[in-house]
């Protein structure tokens, strides 16, 4: 590579990493002024992606300060060190939810968060980590796609960029469709079983979407609107057999003792039965 075109791609790089250090910098402040757990626990999400692009390019200046092709390295290394200074706040950070997570009172609100935890929230949580998966591959693939640009105009270039416009168009789709899907859980408008048809097809997409023969399908969420299968509809009747565990119920007496039915009857009620509904019918 000729001289003129490193020094170039150095200064691109050394341009994404001042910006990259804006940013850092913005969604630290967000972290700190949060106003709710949630709220924290997503611009934190947004940090670590943020600190893994800046050590992308932390990579890449190393390589370029080992280089003999490159002469002048101070700005490389104050670059690199600026780099480093936030991943020593990252680290703090860190440090310091994990500690926070796992103090004793940390573990008692777990705990009862967990006892109260909707169902939903495993499928949240899969949805949300998945999306934040599809969307670092974007930055990704926007980064080759600059570097392919500043390198050359040639045919073989264009047919290239395409290809990863198309790949970024594909992903976008993906994390539109799984906002769609988080909506319809939380609306009940599906099912949790039906969410998870998708998982294994969306994964196998995240892992293989940039191999040669790779085959695109954009009828993938079309499975959950899809009717039951019979292993499904076995496992349906298990969870309702594994809901409906039987409790007995003492029978109701009088003042004198006597039964107000008669024989000893054992009731069998669903957990999602009204207990107070079968009281008030024999009162």
């Amino acid at each position: 590579m000729s001289n003129w075109k490193l020094q170039g791609e150095i200064e691109r790089l050394l341009k994404r990493v001042i910006e990259g250090n804006q940013e850092f910098d913005n969604t630290w402040e967000k972290v700190e002024k949060a106003p709710s757990a949630n709220l924290k626990e997503k611009y934190e999400s947004e940090l670590k992606r943020e600190i893994k692009k800046l050590q992308r390019y932390r990579d890449q200046i190393k390589t370029w300060i080992a280089s003999n092709d490159v002469k002048n390295k101070e700005e490389l290394m104050d670059s690199r060190k600026s780099i480093e200074r936030q991943m020593e706040r990252f680290k703090v950070l860190e440090r310091k939810s994990k500690t926070k997570t796992y103090s004793k009172e940390g573990l008692a609100k777990l705990y009862a968060q967990q006892l109260k935890a909707d169902p939903r929230e495993e499928s949240y949580r899969w949805i949300s980590e998945t999306m934040g998966t599809l969307q670092d591959q974007i930055v990704e693939l926007e980064e080759e796609m600059e570097s392919v640009t500043a390198k050359s105009k040639r045919k073989s270039q264009k047919q290239r960029l395409d290809d990863i416009s198309e790949k970024v168009n594909r992903h976008n789709w993906h994390i539109s469709e799984l906002r769609k899907m988080k909506k319809r859980l939380e609306d009940e408008e599906i099912t949790i079983r039906q969410g998870k048809r998708v998982r294994e097809d969306v994964e196998w997409y995240i892992e293989s979407y940039d191999e040669p023969e790779f085959v695109f399908d954009d009828t993938l969420y079309d499975a959950i609107d899809e009717e039951d299968t019979e292993e499904e509809e076995n496992e349906k009747g298990e969870e309702t057999e594994e809901d409906e565990a039987a409790v007995e119920i003492p029978l109701p007496t009088n003042k004198s003792g006597k039964l107000f039915v008669c024989g000893n009857l054992l009731l069998r009620m669903s957990f999602r039965s009204s207990v107070r509904g079968f009281f008030h019918k024999i009162f």
